[in-house]
């Protein structure tokens, strides 16, 4: 699927953000690495989502734009969607749980799409989605078992490592695998001696279980900070990963909130807690980067900030 994320480049890279990479004397101190930061929530929509997006709804038949897209999202490849199908004037209909972020939900209504709640286990919202496609003829745009979806996404490793070079690693966080899958496409592809490294959180690791069991062992209601990494793997997404990815090792709700505390303190970036897994990853300590180039995947920005300027706020009435 080279070939594939290379065109996908080529067709989205006039209206992406060509996000920023960046660097840390701390980090790299830290790590006894030299590490490079590919900043997605610098990215249209806050995320990485928008590369995949765009790139499934630019291939569409003039039928099926003129029908519509539907999806399931906890958020941001709900808003990516919706950016997209704006853009291309394609209506968009999302399937957003009930438990999904607030900010975000706003943020997928505020980009045109419609919006229908379903229940909060990851199963719920697969489901809510058959009877509308049946209903209305929609396309279904799966947010990360969709090629099209993949090979956007592979967009984000093969930009870093053009603008970068040899690199020895490259971490990425796994949810649905969209990502991850993308990414070792790319880096394989561009640098076939690179290992590819999937981080996930402990409390929802399935990938890191499908992985070991041969087999697509689906999430069972996680309870994980990073909320965009609650979905299973599907079965292209699966293949791939199995095929491509090096390991995929898993992190604590404890290192993936010092990883944020990081980029937040050290580096100035709002990074959500899916975007911040993969720096976690690294600083576990659980591959030794010593003296290697390190590609590491920041996912997204999209946080809720209701709470903390509301703190700001009310410290200023005392």
């Amino acid at each position: 699927m080279f070939n594939e994320v290379e065109a996908a480049h080529r067709r989205i890279k006039e209206i992406v953000n060509p996000t920023p990479v960046m660097t840390s004397s701390t980090l790299n101190e830290m790590t006894d690495s030299e590490a490079f930061l590919k900043c997605e929530n610098f990215q249209k929509t806050g995320s990485f989502k928008f590369r995949g997006a765009l790139n499934a709804l630019s291939q569409l038949s003039p039928e099926q734009r003129k029908r519509g897209v539907i999806t399931h999202s906890s958020g941001n490849h709900a808003q990516a969607l919706a950016l997209a199908g704006q853009l291309l004037r394609i209506k968009t209909v999302i399937v957003m749980p009930k438990n999904a972020s607030p900010a975000k939900v706003t943020a997928t209504k505020g980009y045109g799409a419609e919006i229908v709640v379903c229940g909060s286990h990851p199963t719920d919202r697969e489901k809510a989605v058959v009877p509308l496609i049946e209903r209305y003829g929609y396309t279904l745009i799966h947010p990360s078992n969709d090629l099209d979806i993949i090979a956007g996404a592979g967009t984000v490793a093969y930009e870093l490592i053009k603008a970068v070079g040899k690199l020895d690693c490259v971490f990425s966080p796994v949810g649905g695998g969209g990502l991850l899958s993308g990414t070792a496409i790319a880096a394989k592809g561009l640098l076939s001696s690179s290992r590819v490294i999937g981080v996930e959180p402990k409390n929802a690791d399935d990938a890191y279980k499908s992985i070991k069991a041969g087999k697509i062992v689906h999430a069972n209601n996680p309870n994980t900070i990073a909320d965009g990494l609650r979905t299973s793997l599907g079965n292209n997404t699966f293949r791939i990963i199995r095929d491509s990815v090096d390991e995929i090792i898993t992190v604590s709700e404890e290192e993936i909130v010092d990883a944020m505390q990081f980029l937040w303190e050290r580096m100035k970036l709002v990074v959500e807690p899916s975007g911040a897994v993969s720096l976690a990853g690294v600083l576990s300590k659980q591959i030794d980067l010593r003296s290697e180039r390190v590609g590491i995947i920041i996912s997204g920005g999209n946080i809720d900030l209701t709470d903390f300027f509301a703190n700001i706020r009310q410290g200023m009435k005392r």
